[in-house]
Parts: C-alpha cells; structure tokens; sequence
C-alpha cells in the first residue's frame, strides 16, 4: 500500500542522499557505517523447513506450569533435537532488558528461559549461553529478573555486558548496513530467540521480531528514527533457528518497562515456531491491535521471513 511504499523508499533516499542525511536522521554514529571497515558476517543458524509440522503452535493450560508449556510447544514443532545437535553452542536470547520482577511482565519470565536451557541440554548441546544486553543497569536485570539464577541452575552460562564486547558485524539492511553486535551472537551454532508479548510505546508490541535489538550495542535509541525498518532489517539478517515466545502473563499498557501490575493480563500460553512473523502476528491479536497495523511485521514478511495469516495450532496440556 501506499504507507509501505513510502516506506520502502525511504532507505533508498536515504543511502542515495549521502552521509550527511543519514547523521541529520540519527542513524550514522562513529563506527556504525565506517567505510572501509571490515566487518563479521552473521552466520546462517536456520533449519530446514518440515511439511509435516506446523510452522507455529501454542500451547495453553499446563496448570501454571509455564515451563510445561515451553516443553509441550517445542515437542510439537519437532523437538529441540530438530533445532539443537549434540555439541553445538547454542546462544537463548530472552527479553532481560528491564530492571523488572517477573510478575510485572516487562521480560521473559524465568521458568520459559530455564525450559528452554534444559531443552538444549537434553538435546546434547555442547554449550548454552543466556544473554541480553539490557537497557536498565545489567547486573540488576540479572537478578531482578531471575534470569540469571533460573538459567545458571539449569546448567546455562549466563553473559551480560561487560563480560563481553561487541563486533562490527554486516546486517546489510535497507536502514542498517553495519552496527555492533554482541559478540556471543556472532560465535554460537544456534540461536533461539525468547521473547516476552508486551505493549511498546512506539512500536504498539515487542514480540520475537523486536526482541532481537537486545544483541546490539551503541546508542540503539538513534535507530528509533527509523525503527520498523531497523526491526525488519535485524530480523533479516539474524533468522532464528527457533522462536519461544512468552505469553504467560501480557502487559497490555505502559510497555515496554511497564511496572504497575494492574497493566498485566494473565493469558497463560507459549507459542513457538519457526515463523517468526505468524509469532508475532499472533502477539499482536493478544494486545487487540491488528498485525497489518504494525509495519514491521508487514516487513518482516516482504522480507521473505514469514506469512502474516499464517494460523497456529492450539494445543492444550494437561495439568
């Protein structure tokens, strides 16, 4: 339609206009689009689609077992044995970014991260690595989370800034050419991309596509200029092997770092899937916002990432 195509050319204006209308846009900053500079390529972690299973499930009841759920979603898609093979290094990236108690919903919750952990592990994994690069303070979303705690106890390695540093890395994107990566992103076999369903005061949802901006450094706020694009952009260049996608408890207003509790629906489900843009599509229906109204789903799937209508499979599990 006529928003995305104005849309799409943009970036081309962009790129065409020069260097000094990409700073007036906020976009370059010292090292992002440093000419000349080499840069890591993102490695293909994706695998092979499966006719035979669906391309997205959801999985509800479990008796408020959230970890149930995250079990019963992966089996249904094929297993962790489909995505995970014994002694790859497997990088679980949840939403973390929030200085935030797992009941005021503004990150994964940690029983999803630990399942997912274990998972891997079952599947012989020769190393899972938990990471985010939070917004709030890294150390305190670690613990107030209680991701670092549920992820270390199920046998994952647990990395936040400044345990790491971060690579000029190529997302080669209509917006983003070039932008600091953290490191681990770039050196595991597989990467399975936990997100949180929550309401976001510019993007309307942050789901499984937006969740993928917690592996960039810098001032990642200068991307707000542009950031459907940018969103769509990282989604391209990173593709989940796997996507679990944390609807437990959904922050329908003030996301994405949220804190009041009378802003937390409890919905009590986990989706996961290969299509990242079917998961977040059905994201958006929990907030009551239409997926054709968010652009970077829209995007996402002009991208060739996923299809917006896709339906998913209900499952239920047993309490």
């Amino acid at each position: 339609d006529r928003r995305l195509v104005l849309w799409r050319l943009g970036p081309a204006g962009l790129l065409l206009g020069g260097s000094g209308l990409a700073a007036a846009l906020g976009v370059m900053s010292p090292g992002r689009w440093r000419k000349g500079a080499e840069a890591a390529t993102i490695p293909v972690r994706t695998v092979p689609a499966d006719p035979r299973l669906p391309g997205a499930v959801v999985a509800r009841g479990g008796g408020g077992r959230p970890a149930a759920l995250v079990r019963a979603a992966v089996v249904r898609v094929g297993g962790m044995g489909r995505f995970v093979r014994p002694g790859e290094t497997v990088l679980v990236k949840p939403n973390m970014a929030w200085d935030r108690t797992p009941e005021q919903g503004a990150n994964t919750h940690p029983e999803i991260v630990a399942e997912v952990v274990r998972l891997c592990r079952e599947a012989r994994a020769g190393r899972v690595i938990v990471a985010d690069v939070p917004v709030h303070d890294p150390a305190r979303c670690a613990v107030s989370s209680g991701i670092e705690e549920a992820a270390r106890q199920a046998g994952g390695d647990f990395i936040i800034p400044p345990q790491a540093g971060f690579v000029l890395a190529a997302i080669r994107g209509s917006v983003l050419e070039r932008w600091e990566v953290f490191r681990p992103a770039l050196e595991v076999d597989r990467l399975i991309n936990v997100p949180v369903v929550k309401d976001h005061g510019l993007t309307r949802l942050t789901c499984g596509l937006k969740n993928l901006y917690g592996l960039l450094g810098g001032n990642r706020g200068q991307l707000h200029q542009r950031i459907h694009m940018s969103i769509a952009d990282l989604a391209a260049a990173f593709r989940p092997t796997l996507t679990v996608v944390d609807a437990t408890r959904v922050m329908m207003r003030g996301g994405p770092q949220g804190g009041r509790l009378e802003d937390i629906v409890p919905v009590g489900a986990v989706a996961a899937g290969t299509d990242p843009v079917a998961l977040d599509a059905w994201g958006a229906t929990l907030l009551g916002v239409d997926p054709r109204d968010i652009d970077h789903i829209v995007l996402a799937q002009g991208k060739g990432l996923g299809t917006l209508g896709a339906p998913l499979e209900e499952i239920h599990v047993g309490a």
